[in-house]
């Protein structure tokens, strides 16, 4: 017997959900910009150039954009600045380059089209974008995953079971918006006082090592900040090699958003040399080394993060892996997913790995999605791409860590109040506080963004102010 052949109907093939069409990356014109009209190729590769120019203040966009924003644009964004952000700005060119990328010479056009610019929206906030019911949750907190509680020495956060978090700077290249780790990192705002790190560097990674050659049951270590793009190499590369000497650790990741908003900075030829050395050394013992990097739209990659990606896979590196956000107004739609994803796996050899929903940090209520909706989303975007580049969308619940999205133990859609659960125990939880003995059966909330509910959600929330058990 012969198996039957069924072609597919044209207008299936025409009317799928999503429509893949393979899209070259592009890097736009810098020099659409005013302020750079003048700014060389050779100047634009330089990592240095680029760090020299980041964008800090309202003047200084001003002084790149001009007369191509209109003014209240810069009025409101000096408005959030003085009243609800919570990272203080800064821009590098790569990612201003990215918003609105196509010119317009229409001051009106283009003004429309940097106020709707995805990229934009978690770069340069607004004080128009913040929501005008409650910029921050009843619940949001400065540090919402609670990791300075975790630290077993200082900027070492030992949440789970044979995983650490190595904080070792706590500046990075570009600012976030909606950057978890708000309360550490960065320079203080008029509304945000920032913690410090007090230790002298070479102190806070030696106790690191210290802690690590103590504790074998710890075997993977994600080295951050803040960014390691933002660690003197010398020191970054110390690190990492004395990390290499310790026979319980078997994966190192190196978490850097540089590599899509600085990739620069990876292309020097001092970091793509050094990186080659410890990925030499940690393949002779074994050891994964993968970078981790973030990008939350497809206008993010251009074919400079392509190429310095492509560095560090020919320096040795066994990984690139993205591990996005998901956030209103920026990705969170099933077609934004997908256009990332392609763009990130098919044509800069980036995984996709993961999309976290947006933390409970304070002002962030305008970005942050329900869990039903990224329940949704996961659904939307299965099939498409291959199954190890499909990404999983996660839930960082706070005292519980990355969850499924689909992994929710109970779901109180109307108040919009989910419980999870957890299968180990945190440094916290001991046998004094009782949480040793009842730690793993404990449920943990988490809250959707109170905009989401339906009438009678919104309404109990005003009434009550917060959830009671």
């Amino acid at each position: 017997m012969t198996a039957t052949v069924h072609e597919v109907p044209h207008e299936v093939r025409n009317q799928q959900p999503y429509q893949y069409v393979r899209t070259p990356l592009v890097e736009p014109d810098w020099r659409r910009f005013p302020g750079w009209r003048d700014v060389t190729a050779e100047q634009w590769r330089d990592a240095q150039w680029q760090r020299a120019h980041c964008v800090k203040n309202v003047g200084q966009l001003s002084a790149v954009v001009g007369d191509l924003l209109d003014d209240h644009v810069y009025d409101d964004l000096a408005a959030d600045q003085k009243h609800f952000a919570t990272m203080s700005m800064l821009l590098p060119p790569q990612m201003l380059n990215t918003m609105a990328p196509h010119d317009r010479t229409d001051r009106r056009a283009y003004s429309e089209a940097f106020v709707a610019d995805p990229v934009r929206r978690y770069m340069v906030p607004l004080h128009s974008d913040r929501d005008p019911d409650g910029p921050s949750h009843p619940y949001a907190e400065r540090d919402s995953l609670h990791e300075a509680e975790m630290w077993v020495v200082e900027g070492l956060t030992h949440r789970y079971p044979t995983k650490v978090l190595a904080e070792l700077v706590s500046t990075c290249p570009q600012y976030c918006g909606h950057c978890t780790r708000m309360d550490l990192v960065g320079n203080s705002t008029p509304q945000i006082e920032k913690l410090r790190l007090t230790l002298k560097p070479a102190d806070r990674q030696s106790q690191m090592i210290d802690f690590l050659r103590r504790t074998p049951g710890v075997r993977d270590v994600v080295v951050s900040g803040g960014d390691v793009a933002n660690v003197p190499w010398s020191q970054l590369e110390a690190f990492l090699m004395r990390l290499l000497e310790i026979e319980s650790i078997r994966d190192i990741r190196l978490a850097t958003k540089a590599l899509v908003g600085l990739p620069q900075h990876w292309l020097q030829p001092s970091v793509r040399e050094g990186l080659a050395r410890v990925a030499g050394t940690a393949a002779r013992r074994a050891v994964n080394l993968a970078i981790h990097t973030h990008a939350n739209h497809v206008q993010s990659v251009t074919p400079l993060v392509a190429e310095a990606t492509r560095a560090a896979l020919d320096a040795g590196v066994r990984d690139v892996r993205n591990q996005g956000v998901l956030m209103r107004g920026v990705n969170a739609t099933a077609t934004d997913l997908l256009d990332l994803c392609f763009a990130l796996q098919g044509e800069a050899n980036i995984l996709p790995y993961y999309f976290y929903m947006c933390d409970m940090i304070p002002n962030a209520e305008h970005w942050r999605i329900a869990v039903w909706e990224a329940q949704e989303l996961q659904h939307d975007i299965m099939g498409y791409l291959p199954g190890y580049a499909t990404p999983r969308i996660v839930c960082d619940v706070p005292y519980v860590g990355k969850r499924w999205v689909h992994q929710v133990s109970e779901y109180d859609r109307e108040r919009g109040v989910s419980y999870w659960t957890k299968n180990y125990r945190t440094g916290i939880e001991t046998a004094e506080s009782g949480d040793l003995e009842h730690g793993l059966d404990r449920r943990y909330a988490y809250y959707d963004p109170i905009s989401s509910l339906s009438d009678s959600g919104r309404r109990w929330w005003r009434e009550h102010g917060q959830f009671e058990d």
